[in-house]
């Protein structure tokens, strides 16, 4: 389970580029393992150092600038997370930790993999997200609101599905979501059981 997400106050980085790709938030050289850690290192490996390969920090890419060090939120660009639909991308956001990505729109997949895995994707208008970045100060996260204010009280409203919204709020993965379910499964599976019991021929009872 994820860390449930209710406010998030964070001063957010700017990244401010259409159609960043999942090659580009990691990599396929930086992905080692199958799992979820080990990827912060790589996580925007190909901007954020100045050689394939290598660890020596491009001082102009925003992620290495002290400024944003503390950042838990994204400031992105329309069609964020584009490309190939690995999960390792937001598995790397998420363990670099970031917690939000607030963007003009979203690859599905992508978004799909930020809320499975605790990252809202929050959409917004591009004009709202320059002038959030002029500003460079904290913004605050609502999610049971689906709001984002500056502290001069401007806000922002953003959609979210009502089950992508709950898992978030409660830190489910989709399994978790279904697990909810388990006594009306249970229900139903009873009665199907009765209905028709040939399905069920050589099933544990």
């Amino acid at each position: 389970m994820a860390e449930p997400f209710t406010t998030l106050t964070s001063l957010p980085m700017p990244l401010i580029r259409d159609n960043v790709d999942t090659d580009q938030i990691i990599p396929s050289r930086e992905m080692k393992s199958t799992g979820k850690t080990g990827l912060a290192d790589g996580l925007f490996a190909g901007w954020r150092y100045t050689a394939i390969g290598g660890r020596d920090p491009d001082s102009g890419f925003v992620l290495n600038d002290p400024h944003y060090a503390d950042s838990q939120i994204i400031l992105g660009g329309a069609n964020f997370g584009c490309g190939s639909s690995r999960e390792h991308a937001v598995w790397a956001l998420a363990e670099y930790g970031f917690r939000a990505v607030i963007a003009p729109s979203f690859a599905p997949i992508f978004a799909g993999n930020c809320v499975r895995n605790g990252i809202l994707p929050a959409v917004i208008d591009a004009d709202a997200i320059t002038g959030i970045a002029k500003v460079d100060s904290p913004i605050t996260i609502d999610l049971r609101a689906q709001t984002i204010r500056l502290d001069d009280d401007q806000s922002w409203s953003f959609p979210i599905d009502e089950e992508a919204k709950a898992m978030l709020l409660e830190g489910l993965d989709a399994i978790d979501l279904s697990l909810k379910m388990a006594d009306h499964i249970a229900t139903w599976q009873a009665a199907d059981r009765a209905k028709r019991p040939w399905i069920y021929l050589g099933a544990k009872q």
